[in-house]
């Protein structure tokens, strides 16, 4: 076909015109493609080891020779009042540290604008560096740091509580149930704080500059700016978030409650995850499994959930 004029002119051909289209077109796939894997191996493959919520499998025994059961663990659920009992006693620990990270998720919000209205620059970088590097300290490392602060011999707390005359004896904080929510959200902020406060840092970033320098011309005080230009700057990306971890609300994780957990406190520590792994570890595969399933079912209908509650709220979707 012969080339217009126009494209002649500006020297350029169709046909490496139409090519360099395609291979745009297909770099971005091939950008993502790896990330794509990763998730397929990591995410969607592992799904295929639900098939053993409906055999009584048996670790060691091959799959073939195990007896198909169907439902028989869905059942024991509800049929069995121990089991129920168990279940719903995790349910209420998950529910509980699920609501307590909600309700304490503006933290990283309120953190993020009181660090962005620090005026000394090496200040501001050197308070952002120590909140950010916990989030890289492992679970079981922070657990140590518990440690040497509660224990009851050679704690660091309980040593000057009891110098002081404050108690008699040591209190071992950490093998009480008591209290063990609010102490498992409080050492979450610890760890993370900083790192949550990353993206409200680059939404505050985002806002325009303009507009806090029009507030200034009109005489608002650091007070005024914060609450009409910065939080309502912050507002969606919140948002979004919350609506993330309300489809996530199940999903607490299961190392922080691992590391910390106990005989003395595990009624009050243990969460869905952690239950699915001491199941799992108890040989009794196939109920850890149909718990786990339940679990990822249940995920699902809460992400759907928050999407339809977006898009009625503030009419834009998340997935």
């Amino acid at each position: 076909m012969a080339a217009s004029s126009g494209e002649l002119i500006r020297g350029i051909d169709p046909v490496h015109r139409s090519r360099r289209k395609m291979l745009n077109k297909y770099k971005l796939f091939f950008m993502a493609l790896p990330f794509l894997v990763i998730t397929f191996i990591f995410y969607y493959l592992p799904i295929s080891g639900w098939i053993y919520a409906f055999y009584d499998f048996i670790p060691g025994i091959p799959l073939s020779d195990t007896p198909f059961v169907g439902l028989k663990w869905f059942r024991t659920m509800v049929s069995n009042p121990t089991q129920t009992a168990e279940v719903l006693r995790v349910l209420k620990n998950t529910i509980a540290m699920s609501s307590l990270g909600l309700i304490t998720s503006v933290f990283p919000v309120i953190f993020a604008i009181l660090l962005s209205e620090i005026k000394s620059g090496w200040y501001r970088k050197l308070v952002q560096t120590l909140t950010t590097i916990p989030n890289f300290i492992s679970w079981i490392l922070v657990y140590a740091l518990a440690f040497s602060l509660f224990s009851v011999d050679n704690g660091v707390i309980n040593n000057i509580l009891v110098q002081l005359g404050v108690i008699g004896e040591g209190h071992n904080f950490l093998a009480s149930s008591s209290n063990v929510w609010v102490t498992m959200i409080a050492w979450y902020w610890w760890k993370s704080l900083g790192w949550g406060a990353i993206l409200y840092l680059a939404a505050i970033a985002g806002i325009d500059q303009e507009l806090f320098e029009a507030a200034e011309v009109d005489g608002a005080s650091r007070f005024r700016k914060i609450w009409h230009i910065t939080i309502p700057g912050l507002i969606p990306t919140f948002f979004v978030l919350l609506l993330l971890s309300i489809g996530n609300f199940v999903n607490n994780g299961m190392e922080q409650y691992f590391s910390f957990q106990n005989a003395m406190n595990k009624d009050a520590i243990e969460v869905l995850d952690l239950y699915v792994y001491n199941i799992a570890f108890a040989n009794n595969f196939p109920f850890a499994t149909a718990v786990s399933m339940l679990k990822s079912v249940v995920s699902v209908i809460l992400l759907f959930a928050a999407n339809t509650l977006s898009k009625v709220v503030r009419d834009e979707s998340i997935i």
